[in-house]
């Protein structure tokens, strides 16, 4: 009945051949005059998202989550994993040929210190590692009385030989109808930052801040409408994009270079060379820029200027246009998601479905739509203890039947052209037990607390977090991820600066899009997660004496009633939950059928304590 078309279910390689591999890169590493090589889980500008050219951590170890890192020595290797990842990592990597260490606390810098000698030669790739990444493991080599060596050749793509091509995905023009600002507009913004910081020029090394300043969106990457390219803005003249030709077609082409010279990416260094011979300041991005980049600057006696680049704030702050579009995309999604909880209610009390199949259907309502480019990522559907794992992906051999007694979590989430999406859904199947309600309940406490706050302009996501943790906390309980991040318009479901989580240091400024998702994850058993996304907009408050802020809800679909306990929560609390169901009923009955009409109406009625 359903399909996925943007999603596969395999599994990772696992057994001889990755041991094979360990065994070919030490051999290499040998050769190259190393003691030991780091490989990032990254490509030249840091995505979270690759193309499988760039998964070089997964082809080496097995691990296939978005964010880790190993390192390998002629007689120790070791992955690096944070939180979300650390059962994952743990089914996935072999633990006898590598140790499963902390990525955050304490960092591999650690680990580094204890297990080189003096002497020892450490390889990295500077494309893969931003400068303060690089700086960090030259400290930790100094320590240790090694040396760390940027190698020409990466030791894994000399063993990799059956590593894809890069990818050719075709770029397509973001029409004013979705982005809401043209490029000329844009690039004056740019140009005054340039100015503000003494720069003579900027490389905007995120695609992300590419695809937004030229209205373009590209199909590089799965599940990220990106075209992998760079930009060089100098204080005056024309901007330059260093992209592969063969990406554009004629039109597509004629269109950017109104606004830009269009350059293959071989030319990208000879032209940051020749403006650094002449002694230019040039800005680099201090989270995506390769530390190479720097290199071949100060080499030809250029300054760089590490900034964050200004691009990602004006990326992250929506225009009305976006947030229209954001807020259209929201009702859409919410009546595919209403479907799927519906279909859900009906046929999973049956026994017969199982994780896949609830990925599948999910995404074949979405599809339904007739609009979907793409999922925002792979759904999480994790049934059971499969729901503890923070960021499972079922495959074919770990795909679990959902049945009764347990916790459905799906986490999922859309690109549509005129906004990203992204919800999680923690569902009973069953009767849930009282462990159940008490945990979801202290979480939904929290998601409202977040839902509801009201903070002054300026404030960061850190400050916020807490409200997210509090009726964890007054049970001993937590959750090892953050309550939120930023999101893009048709770009990245995961976007800086603003996040809300411990180290959220950014200030949330009206027009960022976060989610809202705090969870409570118990290992082997269940998983619970309710996330919505919101929207910062200004709060007015009469007398305030400065600016305040608050959070629209944009995402709409009923959480699940059964999982509450109503003697719990207040009143206040009870409201929210109310006046959110209200406003779903109201908003998506009109955009499904019948049956889902009668399923919508129940799923979203008042509660009372």
């Amino acid at each position: 009945m359903f399909e996925a078309q943007f999603q596969t279910f395999e599994e990772p390689e696992t057994g001889v051949a990755l041991s094979a591999r360990l065994a070919a890169l030490r051999e290499e590493i040998a050769r190259q005059n190393l003691t030991g090589f780091v490989i990032p889980r990254a490509d030249s500008q840091q995505n979270e998202y690759v193309p499988a050219s760039e998964e070089r951590l997964a082809w080496l170890s097995g691990f296939t989550g978005s964010a880790g890192l190993a390192i390998v020595l002629s007689r120790q290797a070791a992955i690096f994993v944070d939180g979300r990842y650390t059962l994952q990592a743990a089914q996935q990597v072999d633990k006898e040929a590598w140790s499963i260490e902390s990525l955050i606390t304490p960092p591999p810098e650690n680990w580094l210190i204890k297990h080189l000698a003096p002497q020892d030669r450490l390889g990295f790739d500077p494309w893969l590692h931003t400068t303060a990444a690089a700086e960090q493991l030259a400290k930790a080599c100094e320590k240790a009385g090694a040396e760390l060596i940027a190698v020409e050749r990466n030791p894994v793509d000399a063993i990799w030989t059956e590593r894809p091509a890069p990818p050719l995905g075709p770029v397509t023009l973001h029409g004013p109808q979705f982005s809401g600002e043209d490029e000329a507009d844009k690039l004056g913004r740019i140009r005054a930052e340039i100015a503000r910081l003494g720069l003579d020029a900027l490389v905007l090394s995120d695609s992300h801040a590419v695809a937004w300043t030229f209205n373009i969106r590209g199909a590089d990457v799965a599940h990220t409408p990106l075209p992998l390219s760079y930009a060089l803005v100098p204080k005056e003249g024309k901007p330059t994009i260093f992209i592969d030709g063969r990406k554009l077609s004629n039109a597509v082409r004629a269109h950017i270079e109104i606004n830009a010279i269009v350059a293959e990416p071989d030319a990208l260094l000879p032209a940051l060379t020749m403006l650094a011979e002449n002694g230019a300041i040039i800005g680099l991005d201090a989270s995506t820029a390769a530390d190479a980049l720097s290199r071949v600057i100060t080499e030809a006696g250029g300054k760089v200027l590490h900034r964050p680049d200004p691009v990602a704030l004006f990326k992250a702050v929506k225009n009305k246009t976006e947030i229209e579009g954001a807020r259209a995309a929201h009702r859409r999604d919410g009546a595919a998601m209403a479907r799927f909880l519906a279909w859900i209610d009906r046929e999973a009390p049956g026994g017969a479905l199982t994780e896949i199949d609830a990925v599948e259907a999910l995404e074949t309502f979405r599809r339904e739509t007739g609009v979907l480019k793409d999922v925002s990522f792979p759904t999480i559907s994790g049934t059971g203890p499969d729901g503890a794992i923070v960021h499972y992906r079922v495959t074919r051999k770990s795909n679990r039947r959902i049945a009764t007694g347990d916790l459905l979590l799906i986490d999922s989430g859309a690109q549509y052209e005129d906004g990203t999406t992204d919800i999680t859904r923690t569902i009973a199947i069953g009767e849930p037990t009282e462990e159940m309600r008490d945990r979801f309940t202290r979480v939904l406490r929290g998601h409202i607390a977040i839902a509801r706050a009201v903070f002054p302009d300026g404030t960061s996501g850190a400050q916020l977090d807490t409200l997210a943790r509090q009726f964890l906390w007054q049970a001993g309980v937590d959750f090892e991820h953050g309550t939120g991040h930023g999101v893009g318009s048709y770009l990245s479901v995961h976007e800086g600066p603003g996040r809300i989580s411990k180290v959220g240091a950014a200030p949330l400024r009206r027009g960022m899009i976060l989610s809202n998702e705090p969870g409570y994850y118990k290992t082997g058993a269940f998983g619970i997660r309710i996330e919505n996304l919101v929207l910062t907009v200004e709060e007015k408050i009469e007398g305030a004496e400065k600016p305040m802020n608050g959070f629209e809800t944009l995402t709409l679909a009923p959480i699940d009633r059964r999982l509450i306990n109503a003697h719990k929560i207040s009143r206040r609390e009870l409201d929210w939950l109310n006046t959110y169901h209200a406003r779903v009923r109201h908003e998506i009955r009109p955009l499904v059928d019948e049956a889902t009409k009668v399923w919508l109406d129940a799923a979203t009625a008042p509660m009372t304590h």
